[in-house]
């Protein structure tokens, strides 16, 4: 399977975008999938996750109540909206994910999408 993540852009403090990951190759509808991103000389972060039945979700405290994650209806692709954004928000964005995850983490997934960058401006 691949992933392609898309949808990065620069965008003004308190704006918002939405980030696609789309899955090609094989399903991914039991996939547990998630968003990470990575600043400038950070480490590779949480951000969001969905498991495999996109009954449960799971939010890293500095984007709850900005950020929802969701899949789409076929299931082979998953979203990232992002309200109220902030400059701290900047960064590469990746979608990844594997087979039956409930909560995806950097260490428990296995296919990566190339990142998305997002810029937010002050």
């Amino acid at each position: 399977v691949q992933l392609q993540a898309s949808g990065g852009g620069l965008v003004q403090a308190g704006g918002s975008l939405r980030l696609s990951c789309a899955a090609s190759g094989r399903t991914v509808s039991n996939y547990g999938m998630g968003w990470f991103r990575q600043a400038p000389g950070k480490e590779r972060e949480f951000v969001a996750a969905i498991d495999w039945s996109g009954s449960n979700t799971y939010y890293a405290d500095s984007v709850k109540g900005r950020f929802t994650i969701s899949r789409g209806n076929a299931r082979n692709t998953v979203y990232l909206q992002m309200n109220s954004l902030k400059p701290e928000d900047t960064a590469v964005y990746y979608c990844a994910g594997s087979p039956w995850v409930v909560r995806a983490t950097p260490y428990n997934v296995n296919t990566w999408g190339q990142g998305t960058l997002v810029t937010v401006s002050s």
